[in-house]
C-alpha cells in the first residue's frame, strides 16, 4: 500500500494481501491506489457464490465484510437501505418484524455447494442477479433496486438513484451493475423495495409427463388472470448411477405423491382470494382430467423453499447448468433431455436447471449449441472438478461481448475489479 493510503486510513491487510476497508471512503482510497499501480483486485463478500464464474487472477483481494448493517428502514414507505455486505438473513429478520419481505424471491446456492443454507449478502445477490420461482411474475433483483452507492474501477464514488456524488443522473446504473459479478463496481450501499408478506400460499400439484401437455399448461398459466406466482415441472429421475436420486426425499409431504413427473402451481394471497384462484385455475386447466392434489400453506411454503434452495442438486459434484430459454422452445429442449439428465423447469417454462455428470462433460458443448440455436442463454453455474473449461462459463455472442467490453471500459478502464470473472480479457 502506498504511503498516502497508509497515512489517510487504517485499512487492515492480512498476510494474503487481502484488504479490509472499514467504509466507502476507505474503499475509494484503496481502489485509487490499486488503479495508480496498474494492479488488480478480487472483490470478496461472504463467498456464498464464489464458485460461480471463472477464477480471477488478481494481485490483491478487497474484502467488503466490514460494510455491513441496516442504514435505514421505513416500513410505511416500503423500502430498506443497507450496506452492501449485509447478510440476507439479517435483512429478512428485520423485515419480519413488520410482516414484510424483499420484493424479489430469493434463491439459496448454499445447498448445491455444502448441503446447507448460505444465502450470503445483498451485494452478492445484486452482483449475480439470480432470483427464485416468482421471477416470471415479479421480476428479478435488478427490478427492485431503488438505488445504490459504490466505487468504480478508478476509485471514484458513484451513486445511482437520488442525489449523486458523481453526476450520473438520467442513467439507471443498477440495471448494468446487476449481473455483472463484481466486474464494474465495488458496491457499498443498496436501497431495496420491500412488500407485505404473502398471507397464504397454496400449491396445486398435477400428475403429468407429456411435454406437449406440460407446455400447454404453462401457456395457459401465462395467459391466466389468476395470478399464479410459481409454475414448475419436475420430471422423473433418470436411471443414472452418477446422479443422486433424492426427489422422493426432498419432496416428502403427506399429501404429495412424487414417484411420477409433476407440475406444481403456486397461488398466494388471503384465504378468500386463494380459494377463488384455485377454483378458477381448476376450470381453466380442466384439472378434472388429471390426477391432482392441493398442498395447504403448511406444506406449500416449505415445498417452494426446497425448490428455491435447489435441494434436488444438494452437494452435487456434477456440472450444474442454468438455461434460460423462450417457453416456445421448451418442448424441444425437454425432448433433447428426455430421461438422460436430471433436471427441472421453473419460471413457467423459461428456466431449466440441469445436472450433467462428469462422464458426460462432452455433452455440455452439444447442449450449449442447442440452447443457443433455440435462442437460449446458457450458464455453467457449478462445474465439476474435472471440467476442462472447453466451453465458456457464460454464453455471449460477439456483439454483446463488444458491448460488455465498452461498459467495462467506462466503469473500470484498467480492469481492476475481478478480471476475467465473466469473460476472458474483460
Amino acid at each position: 500500500m502506498s504511503t498516502q493510503v497508509r497515512t489517510n486510513s487504517q485499512i487492515f491487510q492480512d498476510s494474503n494481501n487481502t484488504y479490509f476497508p472499514n467504509d466507502e471512503n476507505e474503499v475509494s482510497i484503496l481502489v485509487k491506489d490499486i488503479f495508480d499501480k496498474n494492479s488488480s483486485a478480487e472483490l470478496i463478500g461472504s463467498n456464498s457464490k464464489k464458485f460461480i464464474g471463472n477464477k480471477t487472477q488478481a494481485a490483491n483481494k478487497i474484502s467488503l465484510s466490514k460494510l455491513s448493517g441496516i442504514i435505514e428502514y421505513y416500513p410505511e414507505e416500503l423500502y430498506i437501505k443497507v450496506k452492501a455486505n449485509t447478510l440476507i438473513e439479517d435483512i429478512e429478520r428485520e423485515l419480519e418484524k413488520n410482516e414484510q419481505e424483499l420484493a424479489f424471491e430469493l434463491i439459496d446456492f448454499g445447498f448445491i455447494e455444502n448441503g446447507k443454507s448460505n444465502k450470503g449478502t445483498i451485494g452478492g445477490y445484486l452482483a449475480c442477479n439470480y432470483a427464485g420461482s416468482r421471477r416470471f411474475k415479479v421480476g428479478s433483483v435488478r427490478d427492485h433496486v431503488l438505488g445504490f452507492r459504490g466505487v468504480n474501477g478508478k476509485g471514484e464514488i458513484i451513486k445511482s438513484g437520488g442525489t449523486v456524488v458523481k453526476n450520473v443522473t438520467g442513467y439507471d446504473l443498477s440495471k448494468l451493475v446487476a449481473g455483472s459479478f463484481g466486474t464494474l463496481v465495488a458496491l457499498t450501499e443498496i436501497t431495496l423495495k420491500v412488500l407485505p408478506k404473502k398471507k397464504i400460499s397454496n400449491t396445486i400439484v398435477i400428475d403429468v409427463d407429456d411435454p406437449s401437455k406440460v407446455y400447454d399448461i404453462f401457456d395457459k398459466i401465462s395467459d391466466s388472470s389468476s395470478e399464479v406466482s410459481g409454475a414448475i415441472f419436475i420430471p422423473s429421475e433418470p436411471e443414472d448411477t452418477d446422479i443422486e436420486k433424492n426427489k422422493n426425499e426432498v419432496f416428502k409431504f403427506n399429501d404429495l405423491e412424487v414417484k411420477n413427473s409433476f407440475l406444481a402451481l403456486r397461488v398466494e394471497g388471503d384465504k378468500v382470494s386463494v380459494g377463488e384462484k384455485i377454483k378458477s385455475i381448476s376450470e381453466e386447466l380442466e384439472l378434472d382430467k388429471f390426477k391432482s392434489v392441493i398442498l395447504e400453506s403448511y406444506q406449500s411454503a416449505p415445498f417452494w423453499k426446497k425448490v428455491n434452495n435447489l435441494e434436488l442438486f444438494s452437494k452435487t459434484k456434477n456440472n450444474l447448468i442454468r438455461l434460460v430459454i423462450e417457453p416456445a422452445s421448451g418442448i424441444e429442449m425437454m425432448k433433447y433431455l428426455g430421461n438422460k439428465f436430471k433436471y427441472y423447469i421453473d419460471w413457467c417454462g423459461a428456466l431449466f436447471w440441469i445436472e450433467v455428470p462428469s462422464k458426460k462433460n462432452n455433452k455440455i458443448k452439444e447442449m450449449k449449441e442447442l440452447a443457443i440455436k433455440l435462442g437460449g442463454y446458457f450458464t455453467i453455474i457449478k462445474p465439476a472438478q474435472d471440467y476442462d473449461y472447453e466451453e465458456t462459463i457464460f454464453t455471449i455472442d460477439k456483439t454483446r461481448l463488444i458491448i460488455s467490453e465498452k461498459i467495462k471500459q467506462s466503469f473500470d478502464p484498467k480492469r481492476v475489479f475481478n478480471p476475467g470473472k465473466m469473460y476472458r480479457g474483460v
